[in-house]
């Protein structure tokens, strides 16, 4: 919106170089970017935001966005936020309820109060999940509306109301923010005290307990795209129903969602499915019991698998490095460096490396010497052996990197000089 301020954008710390790829991808430059050193939910994030815009701007009105919904109408929306941003100036805690379409138990519900003015309603309760049924007799009954989990409010009117309702969690989050750290463009708040905040959702330390809250009707398309059947949903569908993404072959298959991260999939007289390939998992479901896949996951938490949690792809300030493949006494990698970018002037202990140039040119340290790879030239480093790899071309740089020692960890790293301030375990 026109009249929006940049976005501050919170994230974990983990994200963060992730998050700068995708907001530079976009053309957005935000604000701040707040790191959490450990996930707290939604109110702590939403607190430390409000606190921060609040030392430049103590009457700023915040408009709060997951970064994962989809928004079919733009102008529904913005009409919707200009309410919005009207109903907080008065002091309402505002958030925005969809219209059902579907008696669906994948979202929780709002039931609507009074009107206030136009399309703004007070809250009377907020609905969790509901069963299937339940959902029916909402939209027999009316009045309900699916919970969006967007929210606009004076920051400094739900810093108030969580000083009220939750003084333990505030109290925290502003030692946070006070002892916060500025790190390469990033804003790092402080772990000890974030870390002592109680961890909960907006709504439940807040919205549901305000005598304040006030909801817009919203008619809009939107989706919280919280399954990947609802990628499905607001995928562009060929004339069997079918949405592809990568490299993807159908035969006689009906209404199935199929994503092929790295690999050729084939699908032979399939329907209603969701099939998903990366290069660490596959997934096959039913596509009306694609919300399960949290019970898979759990499964695998309990099973002490690492797939869940642990992803081949890195990001780096410099770019991101994938995992190839690895086996005893080996590790292969794909390299990918900005344009600019440039590792670490580092040393390893236990293991030697040899880097190809697959694309770009790779300008190389190797103890005192300096020189230029160009694509099918390589190098070898030595183990204990001073090297930096950086990219002066205007291109991404790709390297193949291959590993071999008798240790292979990200933390045989001794670094001497870093352009990124960063400590000893990254790259």
């Amino acid at each position: 919106m026109a009249d929006c301020g940049a976005p501050v954008v919170v994230t974990n710390a983990e994200q963060r170089f992730l998050a700068v790829d995708q907001l530079t991808e976009i053309g957005i430059a935000p604000r701040a970017l707040l790191l959490e050193p450990v996930g707290r939910n939604t109110a702590p994030a939403v607190a430390a935001a409000a606190l921060h815009v609040m030392r430049e701007n103590p009457s700023a009105i915040l408009i709060v966005q997951p970064s994962d919904h989809v928004i079919g109408d733009s102008a529904a929306f913005h009409a919707a936020v200009a309410e919005a941003v009207a109903t907080a100036r008065k002091g309402f805690l505002v958030t925005f309820g969809i219209p059902p379409t579907e008696p669906t138990s994948a979202y929780g519900y709002i039931e609507a109060g009074d009107a206030i003015a136009g399309n703004v309603f007070a809250v009377r309760r907020f609905v969790e999940k509901p069963t299937q049924e339940k959902a029916r007799s909402f939209l027999a009954r009316g009045g309900f509306y699916w919970n969006s989990g967007m929210f606009v409010f004076a920051a400094r009117r739900f810093v108030e109301e969580l000083g009220r309702l939750q003084p333990e969690m505030l109290d925290a989050v502003r030692a946070a923010v006070d002892k916060a750290t500025p790190d390469l463009g990033f804003l790092r708040l402080d772990k000890a005290a974030f870390s002592a905040s109680p961890a909960d959702s907006i709504d439940y330390a807040v919205m549901e307990r305000t005598d304040s809250g006030a909801m817009v009707r919203a008619s809009m398309h939107w989706s919280d795209v919280g399954s990947w059947s609802a990628l499905w949903e607001i995928g562009e569908k060929d004339k069997s129903g079918n949405v592809v993404r990568g490299d993807v072959a159908l035969r006689d298959a009906v209404s199935c969602y199929v994503h092929a991260g790295g690999r050729h999939v084939s699908v032979l007289g399939a329907k209603d499915l969701v099939i998903v390939e990366t290069d660490d998992a596959v997934l096959v479901a039913a596509r009306d019991r694609a919300q399960e896949v949290k019970e898979v996951v759990e499964h695998m938490d309990r099973a002490n698998r690492s797939e869940h949690v642990s992803h081949s792809r890195v990001h780096r300030p410099w770019g991101y490095y994938e995992s190839v493949d690895a086996g005893s006494g080996f590790q292969v990698k794909r390299l990918m460096v900005k344009p600019g970018g440039k590792l670490s002037l580092q040393m390893h202990h236990k293991r030697a490396e040899h880097w190809v140039v697959v694309s770009g040119t790779a300008r190389v340290t190797r103890g005192d010497d300096v020189f230029d790879l160009e694509r099918n030239q390589s190098t070898y480093i030595p183990v204990g052996t001073r090297h930096r790899l950086e990219n002066p071309g205007p291109g991404p740089l790709l390297i193949i990197e291959v590993q071999s020692g008798s240790y292979l960890g990200e933390d045989d790293i001794v670094r001497f000089e870093d352009s990124y301030n960063r400590d000893s375990t990254s790259r």
